[in-house]
């Protein structure tokens, strides 16, 4: 089958005594994206490093590891299972390091990024015999959301006052710019990348390597992949560096689903079904940022109902969706595009059970690569 397969054509080799919900990875469609970004590198020469804070399934690093060039990290837990799962480069960023952090990741990371001059300085004797990073706020973002944006008003993600980057520069051997969101626009990408070349060019140059960070949807059908490529190659010549992208929702974009079952319908001047899982549960950002759940739904549908989670939370709404069936109870629903920032932020409230996880490898075969159970939920606590 192509990447492109309908989910109710998947769901419908579901192997018998698969209960939901669970996350469901296709390893086509994660092949397709990995494939782009392999692309991405063979023809500008900009690694790839993997956002594990979006995305930390380690049972596909098999595959993306043939495809990337190591992993990125918000913590030394992250740090530590790209150093062990994906290998490669592992590179160990934290807004915040403590002693014990820098003690653990100087035996394992391959590059060290700060986040502040003064962290900079205070772990500098104990890391100086890696690469170096500094996390440097230019100041200028691309965000859909201001939850999300680096550059927002007294942000404390990385150096903005450049007079300190000058005076720490002699210490780095790189720079990582984290500045994008969401980013589907390549003149966007452009715009941030000029002012980054005419903020920093001198300092650019002294340099070996350059992060532009992650948050730039280059996989996404229609974007114009060959001027993404360009810019890249332009930037990397024209200051000498090994230019960094840190992919995280590009490289897992359209890839899983969290399937459920319908368990209840209820009527409150509008039809709620309500099914197996929960948005604070399973698909946290949906509350964060105010979204609905994507689903794959043909156009059209004269049925309309609202989809909602299992827990207490009077707003647990996935969204409402029209259908061409009315949905019953029993029936799956299939939430689209769930892979990134949700497994990683799953909890027990309500003592909800979390989505097994389930990989449909490159052979057609399911994968049933964890399920979680009720010695999950009490180990969790104490």
């Amino acid at each position: 089958m192509n990447p492109e397969t309908p989910i109710d054509q998947i769901l419908s080799e579901e192997p018998a005594g698969l209960s939901t919900p669970y996350y469901l990875i296709d390893e086509r469609r994660l092949l397709r994206n990995l494939e782009i970004i392999r692309r991405v590198r063979e023809e500008s020469g900009a690694r790839s490093v993997l956002a594990l804070k979006c995305f930390s399934t380690w049972s596909v690093f098999d595959l993306m590891k043939q495809h990337m060039d190591g992993t990125t990290s918000s913590s030394l837990f992250e740090a530590r299972l790209g150093h062990e799962k994906f290998g490669k480069e592992t590179h160990a960023y934290s807004v915040a390091y403590a002693d014990e952090d820098i003690d653990a990741l100087r035996g394992f990371a391959t590059k060290v990024i700060f986040n502040s001059v003064s962290q900079l300085d205070r772990y500098y004797d104990k890391v100086k015999h890696l690469p170096l990073g500094l996390r440097v706020n230019p100041g200028l973002s691309v965000s859909h959301f201001d939850l999300a944006d680096p550059a927002r008003r007294y942000s404390r993600l990385g150096v903005r006052d450049i007079r300190a980057v000058e005076a720490a520069a002699d210490r780095l051997s790189g720079f990582m710019f984290h500045c994008q969101c969401e980013n589907d626009s390549l003149p966007d990408f452009g715009r941030v990348v000029d002012h980054i070349a005419a903020t920093y060019g001198p300092l650019l140059k002294k340099v070996k390597w350059v992060s532009l960070g992650g948050g730039v949807a280059f996989t996404q059908p229609g974007y114009d992949l060959k001027g993404f490529i360009d810019r890249l190659k332009s930037f990397a010549d024209t200051f000498g560096v090994q230019v960094y992208l840190e992919p995280g929702e590009a490289a897992i974009s359209r890839t899983g689903y969290l399937v459920t079952r319908i368990l209840d319908i209820v009527e409150n001047e509008a039809r709620v079904a309500i099914v197996d899982a929960a948005v604070e549960t399973h698909m946290l950002d949906l509350l964060i940022y105010k979204t609905d759940a994507k689903m794959d739904l043909p156009p059209g549908g004269a049925h309309t109902v609202q989809i909602a989670g299992k827990t207490c939370l009077a707003g647990d709404v996935f969204g409402t969706y029209r259908f061409h069936k009315p949905p019953a109870v029993g029936d799956r629903v299939a939430f689209a595009d769930v892979s990134g920032y949700t497994m990683v932020k799953t909890n027990w409230f309500n003592g909800v059970r979390t989505p097994s996880i389930v990989i449909r490898r490159l052979d057609g075969r399911w994968d049933v690569v964890r399920r979680f159970d009720y010695e999950d939920f009490r180990g969790h606590l104490s």
